[in-house]
């Protein structure tokens, strides 16, 4: 519940030209995207949201079957208030996504981070086995890389170098590609990112 308060309490108090990871074009989630083989009918899920353009994005590219989900319902909120009428054509879950179980399954898991506030161990396993639940096509993860910052937001994070967040998703997801770019906050700070992709992968996959 703490967790669920320090997020509400971010979107509630500060305007996006107030928090470090807003994004006027979310450029790199995009791109990942467009590399995988979709229809415009394809479920993509985007985990921890919030109030990201993304699905802006997409909704103008024709992608008919989104899914966004936040632990702050303060975010969605400002989502579905930003996009109108549109935010009817989105499936919005308000949800801590290590409590989250899907009711359907994913073309696409979309995560920008999200991932790297999950600092014990027992989160980063609930997040895992819900992705290997949830995903039947791909996983694209942005995380601050092992030269990013240490916190966000007040909170701790977990760092990741490219091979750490393949072993992570080893289990499950077979790696693309990664990427290191460094975002710049709209306070014109830098931040270093680590963004992969991953396939899905079944056990008995060769």
């Amino acid at each position: 519940m703490e967790n669920k308060a320090h997020w509400e309490n971010v979107y509630a108090s500060k305007q996006p030209n107030e928090v470090s990871w807003t994004q006027e074009v979310p450029e790199t989630s995009l791109t990942f995207i467009h590399s995988f083989p979709l229809a415009k009918d394809a479920r993509i899920i985007d985990i921890g949201g919030g109030d990201s353009k993304l699905v802006d994005f997409l909704l103008a590219e024709g992608y008919q079957n989104i899914t966004v989900l936040d632990i702050s319902e303060n975010a969605i909120a400002r989502a579905k208030k930003r996009l109108g009428e549109k935010s009817n054509l989105v499936k919005w879950i308000v949800s801590d996504i290590t409590e989250f179980t899907p009711a359907e399954t994913y073309d696409v898991w979309h995560d920008r981070a999200t991932f790297h506030f999950l600092t014990t161990p027992e989160q980063i396993t609930k997040y895992l086995a819900t992705a290997r639940k949830a995903v039947r096509g791909y996983v694209t993860i942005g995380t601050f890389s092992e030269n990013g910052p240490k916190k966000c937001s007040g909170l701790d994070i977990k760092q990741y170098s490219e091979t750490q967040l393949q072993e992570e998703l080893s289990n499950g997801f077979q790696k693309i590609k990664c990427i290191k770019e460094d975002h710049v906050t709209p306070f014109n700070t830098t931040q270093n990112f680590l963004f992969c992709s991953f396939k899905r992968q079944e056990k008995n996959a060769a």
